[in-house]
């Protein structure tokens, strides 16, 4: 079975004038040979300004390399020395919640009271009454000692129970 080539997907100018699809493949060829001969031309002549620069002002040229390769040194060395070191994972003084007898979920009321939010919030993100984000709050309150959430949150970081 031959296959068929149809015309419907070659483009009716080219169909009509197929020397004009050969003339723009040559034109584009020619413009790319054109283009790499170019930058050929344009290497060569930088590398004889090079040289004549390297013979004129030798000292210069060869006193600017050895700084470069100082400057490349200082930048690496610069970067292992004074490179921070890693994070230490914060465990969250796990003493001090054991002492104060905190569990988990007070835990995560700290946390969400520490970033700012509501007690309506707080309920909305854990799933819960705000009622029982009340209490949460207010046996928080009596473990650290505080009579307000700032200070709530000023004590555990103290304790090291908060970042």
């Amino acid at each position: 079975m031959a296959l068929r080539r149809s015309k419907r997907s070659i483009s009716p100018s080219l169909v009509a004038r197929p020397d004009r699809a050969i003339g723009r493949l040559a034109m584009w060829k020619q413009a790319a040979f054109y283009g790499v001969m170019l930058a050929a031309g344009l290497v060569a002549l930088q590398w004889l300004d090079y040289r004549r620069l390297a013979r004129i002002y030798p000292v210069e040229v060869y006193a600017a390399l050895i700084a470069l390769g100082f400057l490349v040194l200082g930048v690496v060395i610069g970067v292992r020395v004074f490179r921070s070191p890693a994070a230490v994972p914060f465990d969250g003084n796990p003493k001090a919640q054991e002492s104060l007898r905190l569990s988990e979920r007070e835990l995560e009321v700290l946390q969400e009271l520490a970033d700012g939010h509501s007690n309506k919030e707080i309920a909305l993100r854990l799933n819960v009454s705000p009622n029982t984000i009340k209490t949460h709050v207010a046996r928080l309150f009596e473990k650290l000692g505080a009579k307000r959430r700032t200070d709530a949150i000023n004590r555990a970081r103290e304790l090291g129970i908060l970042r």
